[in-house]
Parts: structure tokens; sequence; C-alpha cells
């Protein structure tokens, strides 16, 4: 805080005078973006989330989210499907998906045990990150499906109506892993500096927000540690405008 020029003065019990001086506090600042752009955040798992469109199978999908630092998502409470199902994906129209409902490959799998009169199996986690993962119930199976797989994989069907979606309306397919699906990737919260890079953990950056000249900490994809840097006015400019992303450069508006 800085001390300004003009100095409160008051009385206090006893007749003593008590000075108050005003400080020039900085406010909290909230950071809202916590993820690159295109990735919608759910603070209950302080994860990301994006649906990719371009179809791809189970195992493309896989190596789709592993490129951008995370795995094809599992859920760890119904909040978070819930959320998941409440979302507005901007989904365009593609050759494998309905208008009216959208199919994404997410994290797990369908191993089948017994082929008799009826299908008979069990869920598993794809990719064993987390053990607090809730295993969907049971599946409503593809029309693709091999007789020789054992191994079925999963699609979310969400539905784009928003009376539909805000009703949390799902289900659940065990679909052949080789079938081309949207799909959706989930990996954790990060900090994303103002020019919308993404930032390591441990490392110095300017977080998104309406002040160029803030210097963070990315600490478990919160920014912390935050100093700001004071900028004088530039001389010899009556009128002038500052960079929204640079910090301490102005644009002189004098004629």
């Amino acid at each position: 805080g800085k001390e300004n020029v003009d100095s409160r003065h008051s009385r206090g019990r006893g007749g003593e005078t008590t000075r108050f001086h005003t400080v020039n506090v900085a406010q909290p600042v909230r950071f809202s973006r916590k993820c690159p752009t295109g990735w919608h955040h759910y603070e209950g798992t302080a994860s990301c989330y994006r649906v990719y469109l371009n179809g791809e199978n189970y195992w493309d999908a896989v190596q789709t989210c592993q490129r951008v630092n995370g795995s094809l998502a599992t859920f760890t409470a119904d909040q978070e499907l819930r959320f998941i199902l409440a979302q507005e994906w901007d989904l365009e129209e593609k050759a494998f998906v309905r208008k009216d409902q959208r199919r994404f490959w997410v994290g797990y799998q369908y191993v089948i045990t017994n082929r008799n009169h009826s299908l008979e199996g069990h869920w598993e986690v794809a990719y064993k990150g987390s053990s607090e993962v809730f295993l969907p119930p049971d599946p409503i199976f593809g029309t693709a499906m091999s007789e020789n797989e054992n191994v079925l994989c999963a699609q979310l069907q969400c539905f784009h109506f928003p009376t539909l979606r805000h009703h949390g309306l799902h289900s659940w397919y065990a679909e052949n892993c080789y079938e081309k699906s949207s799909f959706l990737c989930k990996r954790s919260q990060t900090c994303v500096d103002i020019k919308d890079n993404i930032v390591d953990e441990g490392y110095y950056f300017t977080p998104k927000g309406n002040d160029p000249c803030l210097s963070c900490t990315c600490h478990n994809g919160e920014p912390e540690m935050c100093v700001a840097a004071l900028c004088e006015r530039p001389q010899g400019c009556q009128q002038y405008r500052k960079d929204p992303k640079e910090c301490c450069k102005f644009t002189c508006l004098d004629p």
C-alpha cells in the first residue's frame, strides 16, 4: 500500500487525536480462466474438459487426449457428470453426429465375460489413473459390435435440447472400439497467461485479467504470490491509452 498525502484527523476517546491514513489497498483478484481456450472448467474437480469433434476410433482418441496432457474423461461423482451433461459443447453437424443427440468416447471399457443369450460383463476404467471413479450402469450395446470382440469401449450419449440437457438425461453405450466418434478429454486445471499460453508449475506469469503488470507464480493451476508493478504516466502526454496486454506500455493520443 502507499500512503496518500492527505491524512484524516478525528477525535478518539479521551480527546486524543487519532490519525487515519488513506491507503491504496490492492483488491483481491479472481482469475476465472484456469483452462486453455476451448476447454470448460469445473471447480469441483479442478479439471478442464473439451470435446473433440474430429471422429476418431477409441485408441486414436486416447492418444489425442494424451498429447494435450489429458486422458479420456472418467467421472468421480454424479455432480461432475451433471456438469458435463449441462454444457453446451458448440457441436457442429458431422456425419457421425446426430443433431439431437451426441455420443462421446469416454475413459471406460466393457469387458465381456459371457456371450450366452445376453451379453454379460463389467465396466473397467480404461487407464488406472484414479481410484475415485464411479463405473457406469449396464450399457446399451452398439450396433457395430463384432462377435470376436471381448472388449467394448464406452460412449456417453448427451442430448442437445436444453430441457433434456438440464434434466441430466443421458445413456451409456458399449460400442466397437474401432468405430469413429467424437470424444471427451479431461485434464487438470492449469495456469493460463494473459496471451493464452499454458504455464508450467512453478513458473512466473501474468494471469488473464485486467492487469498486465501482475506477476504471479503458478502453483497447482492457480496464480499465487502475485506482485504488481506500478507504472508512471507517460511524460509530456495529456491523453494516452494503456496497452491491455503489455505492462507500462502506453499510446499517446495527443495531436
